[in-house]
């Protein structure tokens, strides 16, 4: 049996890391091993969490005290815990007893999220191509709209692809463009 990898997070009203801290302790978890991020602003990313992924290896477990500790979404949970299946780690969450994928019911566990996780997936899916079809439906083409020689943009990158004391660098950074788009305007000039 691997690590036990403990993550804890408080949000904006809760007070204090000790509840969470002290469960996890009690479930196993080392010192050395608890890794933790305070919500006082919204983010996207949390330093913790990702140091707490980052020391997670196959065959550890991470435990927390809750499952809202790590999603803010039912999909992004469900994405989160499918990844450590993936990366062969066990998951645990103290509070909801029934969520534990070290355990021996704990396939059923994973294969729930599984089925989750291909839902939402479908579901996505669905709805891209209902939104393409209605758009079809009222006359709208997608993808990007198409660039002709005309373009100033075009004509901007042969006249400066002229200069010798322009690089490509600086002619990508003034236009705000790719190497690779820089090279197909020329092209397209050229045709």
């Amino acid at each position: 049996m691997g690590r036990l990898v403990g993550y804890a997070r408080i949000s904006v009203l809760e007070r204090s890391f000790e509840p969470q801290i002290e469960d996890l302790r009690k479930a196993g978890v080392s010192e050395e091993l608890l890794f933790s991020d305070e919500a006082i602003v919204v983010r996207d990313t949390w330093s913790g969490l990702q140091d707490c992924l980052d020391e997670l290896q196959a065959g550890d477990t991470l435990v927390v005290w809750r499952l809202d500790r790590i999603g803010k979404s039912l999909s992004q949970l469900v994405n989160f815990v499918e990844d450590l299946q993936n990366r062969e780690i066990g998951f645990k969450s103290l509070c909801d007893a029934v969520i534990d994928t070290t355990q021996s019911d704990g396939e059923v566990v994973s294969d729930v999220f599984s089925c989750l996780a291909e839902f939402g997936r479908r579901l996505l899916q669905e709805r891209a191509r209902v939104g393409v079809a209605t758009g079809r439906a009222r006359g709208r083409q997608g993808g990007r709209r198409p660039i002709f020689a005309s373009d100033p943009r075009v004509r901007a990158a042969k006249a400066m692809s002229l200069d010798e004391n322009i690089t490509v660098n600086q002619i990508c950074a003034a236009l705000k463009i790719s190497r690779a788009t820089y090279y197909r305007f020329l092209a397209m000039a050229e045709e």
